[in-house]
């Protein structure tokens, strides 16, 4: 791949880095998207890949969220919802797929970005990480696997809490939750994390995670669900007002989200 393109990737044996960089502000939107869609066929058809790490070259912003004035455009469809949208389908392809994903993060990873990262198998992070949801503020709820892989990690009450306010977490309580795995200090400890897989074969991953998933129970069913109450919050058009103080507060801007998220929160509570 050109290094102009949204996903940088390297390889080292049967191991693949990719480096996901969306300037301005690695939004998750139409290039995350399409890239993903682009990558992994390949990743997925080469059976000498065992383990697949993401990394971002952003320096603050694993990555932000969804794109908000991009959601602002969807027109409202009252047609039942019987599949997982888009989004919720490629983060659960990720998921399922039969090999390792392990996300590094040094930064923010809100919305969108802290879905993407649910729906990889491990996550270790630094002091600097911090994720959040924060749909249900803006009138709409976590749609691309968010909802329901919260529960499955963190249990209900712990899920509603945090999805429900909206509110930062930390890289301390990430880890104390079971969201993190490990937190590192710098790539050098990351990269010792990550060497205790990267000797493992394809089909052994595979198989763990055929047999762990089964036990769990995992109902994809739970995603259609989810879809269909984003498509009916969008369609109810309340989410708009709320979009907008967001953006009109400075959401979506690197000087307004490189901090805590609490002054948008309050704008668009309307505080």
């Amino acid at each position: 791949m050109s290094v102009d393109e949204p996903l940088r990737v390297t390889r080292t044996g049967g191991v693949v880095t990719v480096t996901i960089d969306i300037p301005p502000h690695n939004i998750v939107g139409a290039d995350l998207v399409v890239g993903l869609f682009g990558l992994l066929p390949d990743l997925e058809s080469d059976e000498s890949v065992a383990v697949v790490v993401f990394r971002s070259a952003d320096p603050d912003f694993f990555l932000m969220h969804g794109d908000v004035e991009a959601l602002l455009t969807m027109p409202a469809d009252d047609r039942p919802v019987t599949e997982p949208n888009i989004a919720a389908a490629l983060f659960e392809r990720i998921n399922s797929a039969p090999y390792l994903t392990i996300g590094v993060i040094d930064g923010y990873a809100r919305g969108g970005g802290c879905e993407f990262l649910s729906a990889l198998d491990l996550r270790i992070g630094t002091p600097r990480t911090v994720i959040g949801q924060p749909e249900v503020p803006m009138g709409i709820l976590p749609g691309a696997g968010g909802t329901v892989r919260m529960a499955r990690m963190l249990g209900r009450a712990s899920a509603l809490e945090m999805v429900l306010s909206g509110r930062d977490v930390d890289a301390r309580e990430a880890l104390a939750m079971g969201w993190l795995q490990a937190i590192v200090a710098d790539d050098t400890e990351a990269d010792a994390w990550i060497d205790r897989f990267t000797s493992l074969e394809r089909r052994s991953i595979a198989a763990v995670k055929y047999v762990i998933d089964a036990a769990l129970d995992h109902d994809p069913g739970a995603l259609v669900d989810e879809s269909a109450a984003l498509a009916a919050a969008i369609a109810s058009g309340a989410h708009r007002g709320l979009m907008r103080r967001f953006l009109d507060a400075g959401g979506q801007t690197r000087a307004a989200e490189v901090g805590p998220i609490d002054p948008l929160l309050d704008a668009m509570r309307n505080v």
